[in-house]
């Protein structure tokens, strides 16, 4: 009987798929001020258009997450992939043809239903997270998780870096056919490379689930699901309070990331007065290093637990948070925005690191809450942030960063009270099965 793949493979795969869906959002957003100029968009709809992307890529998460547990991942994977795609198509062939003076008010519909599909190929995250789960021990999965997350998360820095340079020098219709033969690549690989875990290559093969789970197991598999439907496994995931506890964990760590993300250029050119360049590369270099720090928060979390990783990780960004809040000059902000970066990253490594631990028997349902509900906190914060600027002018963009300091302080009790219950999992393998 040939198996496809190993956890390696299965990691790559993952990885690269994340990593090309994340790059397709990566264009869109940035572009969108263009499309207002052309078009003339009015601010709300200019923040519509911005945010679509970024909601579909949030709710679409939590079925396709799910479907994991019945599938695999490939399947979902390549859906979400292959929606992504189309958007790019419809964003390429649009921008092609009718950019600039074709484009008017009344292509807007179709614009927010593009930027939709593109937004799918974020969803891929959660999918990613059952896929890799699956694959690998409890032993490493800290490790390979953060390693498919935050390599992942690096295409947002990375791409947001060559994007002026692209348009620069290609100008906007270039540049969508450009990110659109690279998301093109980019699922031919993942096609090739993207396998399941054994057991689901085994049931896809006709073996009934008690023999599935044998074999799978002789070959190192160690978390298996219960045989259940997508959303049969998402209920399941539901209906365990250790899934809710992990999403307002992620809610604070990746939720916060991605306000952080939106915020910083603004806190940086209007509060601490820089260019709009130097505040681009500032954010970038935030977001870079809280992806990368995410692969060593993972390695720290299979030594010494993911709670424990998580509580420290709190601490990083609770002193990031309390550097921002006081600070008034360009040196202290660096500071505290790279703590803080730090402790995102870390605490975003701890949060998956313990969930196939604390929902063994629905990691796809879970992975996909936890991703897609926690991802809200990029769209419920920023506002809050503004609000606190618009109570006390310029200071409020030093005095907003409160609301971190009580996210940082949350972050910690939750995973202070998620340590027993995964030392308690962790004490009794047979719930793993």
């Amino acid at each position: 009987m040939q198996l496809k793949g190993s956890p390696g493979t299965g990691l790559s795969g993952a990885t690269l798929g994340f990593f090309v869906g994340f790059a397709a959002v990566a264009l869109f957003g940035p572009t969108a001020e263009t499309f207002q100029q052309v078009m003339h968009l009015t601010g709300g709809e200019v923040g519509f258009l911005v945010a679509i992307p970024s909601l579909s890529g949030s709710l679409l998460r939590i079925p396709f997450g799910a479907w994991v547990d019945a599938n695999g991942g490939r399947k979902p994977f390549l859906v979400l992939l292959g929606l992504g795609w189309l958007g790019m198509v419809g964003l390429s062939l649009m921008v092609y043809f009718l950019y600039p003076d074709g484009m008017t008010a009344a292509l807007y519909p179709l614009l927010l239903i593009l930027g939709f599909l593109v937004g799918c190929a974020i969803a891929t995250f959660s999918v990613g997270i059952g896929q890799v789960s699956y694959w690998f021990p409890q032993s490493k999965q800290g490790t390979a998780l953060a390693m498919y997350g935050g390599l992942g998360n690096l295409a947002p820095g990375i791409f947001s870096l060559l994007l002026p340079i692209a348009l620069s020098y290609w100008g906007l219709a270039a540049s969508y056919l450009t990110w659109l033969l690279f998301l093109t690549i980019g699922i031919l690989l993942y096609w090739l490379l993207g396998t399941n875990a054994y057991y689901f290559q085994l049931t896809k093969l006709g073996l009934a689930r008690e023999q599935a789970v044998g074999k799978a197991r002789e070959m190192g598999q160690e978390i298996f699901p219960r045989g259940l439907s997508g959303v049969e496994g998402l209920l399941q995931a539901v209906k365990i309070g250790r899934t809710w506890v992990l999403v307002a964990a992620y809610f604070i760590t990746f939720g916060g990331f991605i306000a952080m993300t939106a915020w910083l250029p603004t806190y940086w050119y209007s509060y601490i007065g820089v260019s709009t360049v130097s505040a681009g590369v500032l954010t970038a270099l935030y977001s870079i290093t809280a992806s990368l720090v995410r692969v060593w928060g993972g390695s720290l979390a299979d030594r010494i637990g993911g709670a424990r990783t998580g509580m420290l990780a709190g601490i990083i960004m609770l002193i990031g948070a309390i550097i921002m809040f006081s600070s008034s000059s360009y040196f202290t902000s660096v500071m505290g925005e790279m703590l803080m970066a730090a402790g995102m990253g870390t605490g975003n490594a701890a949060v998956f690191k313990i969930v196939p631990q604390a929902v063994p028997e629905a990691v796809g349902g879970a992975s996909g809450l936890v991703g897609g509900l926690g991802a809200f906190g990029g769209f419920i914060i920023p506002p809050l942030l503004g609000f606190i600027v618009d109570l006390q002018g310029v200071q409020g963009y030093a005095s907003g960063f409160v609301i971190y300091v009580i996210l940082a302080g949350a972050s910690i009790l939750l995973m202070y009270s998620l340590s027993r219950a995964t030392t308690d999992k962790t004490e009794n393998p047979a719930s793993h099965t």
